[in-house]
């Protein structure tokens, strides 16, 4: 398996940047009324979306075939500047929106979810990153719509401990941090974080799961397209297994303004299979693996998948 991933990866290297999308990037645009009626919900209760705002592929089928949509809490500024992200990055405004829990727990009861995906910004400036917000926001999710299942998304919390503590601590059903890309890249990729602290978090949650004090499941997610080898993307995926991780998401990376970093090359259905096939030989119990895939992408069949 790895000598065709190699090959499939190489047959197809070069600046895909400055070559057209290929077929099975094209997207269906469509607005139909359960899209405007998302939109509508979202900017009335003064929401922020992934979707939104990194500019997500996908945001015309999840809000206008299944309703769904994922959060962004903790405003619309990120105090990281990672070169494959389209949120704005800068000086955030100072504290929290104290209603926003209950604005993103009415939206998901409005929605009628039965799996919410909260993710966030990255907020530097505060002492706990923001876990506590987070908490917040499950516990608000829970107490108006308890049967729904709540994912989060979170940063890396630069590391602090107890962070995690407080997030796992309001029992989501879903912990997820994703490790982006492979550790080679991060320097250029998330200049802001490190490999070996992401890696640590999922490690710090999967002992929580081991002892009894999380009871849900692990996610992570990755891009390819960046410049990685195959090599280095089995690697990482080996790292990401050995640290408990469950569920795993591997997408294309697209470049969301020509400010951002440009696509390395487009990679084939057929390789993203072959990482699927891998993914799963390591023992991960679901691997969503395509083009078009993201994170939260599908994000209530994961858990179902995963079983």
């Amino acid at each position: 398996m790895s000598d065709s991933l190699i090959q499939i990866g190489e047959s197809q290297s070069g600046d895909s940047s400055r070559q057209p999308r290929p077929d099975w990037l094209r997207i269906r645009l469509s607005t139909p009324r359960r899209y405007h009626e998302v939109n509508g919900l979202v900017e009335g209760l003064s929401l922020n979306t992934v979707c939104k705002e990194a500019r997500c592929p996908n945001i015309y089928e999840c809000w206008g075939e299944h309703g769904t949509a994922t959060f962004m809490i903790l405003g619309d500024i990120c105090t990281r500047r990672c070169g494959f992200c389209a949120v704005t990055s800068g000086r955030p405004r100072p504290g929290v929106e104290e209603n926003e829990p209950e604005h993103v727990a009415q939206a998901v009861a409005a929605m009628g979810l039965r799996h919410a995906v909260v993710t966030s910004v990255d907020r530097d400036d505060l002492a706990d990153g923001g876990a506590a917000h987070f908490a917040r926001v499950i516990e608000a999710i829970h107490r108006r719509t308890p049967g729904a299942a709540v994912e989060v998304l979170t940063p890396d919390f630069r590391g602090v401990p107890e962070a995690v503590d407080i997030v796992l601590g309001a029992a989501p059903e879903v912990f997820s941090h994703n490790m982006e890309t492979v550790p080679r890249l991060y320097r250029t990729a998330r200049p802001g974080s490190r490999y070996e602290r992401s890696l640590e978090l999922l490690e710090s949650g999967a002992a929580r799961q081991e002892g009894g004090e999380f009871s849900g499941r692990l996610k992570t997610g990755i891009m390819v397209g960046l410049g990685e080898s195959s090599q280095e993307v089995q690697e990482t995926l080996r790292d990401i297994r050995e640290a408990g991780v469950e569920i795993l998401t591997i997408g294309q990376y697209l470049q969301p303004t020509p400010a951002h970093l440009p696509v390395d090359r487009w990679v084939h259905p057929e390789e993203f299979d072959a990482y699927r096939r891998f993914a799963l030989s390591l023992g991960f119990a679901h691997c969503e693996s395509g083009p078009l895939v993201r994170s939260s992408y599908h994000a209530h069949e994961h858990v179902a998948a995963a079983g």
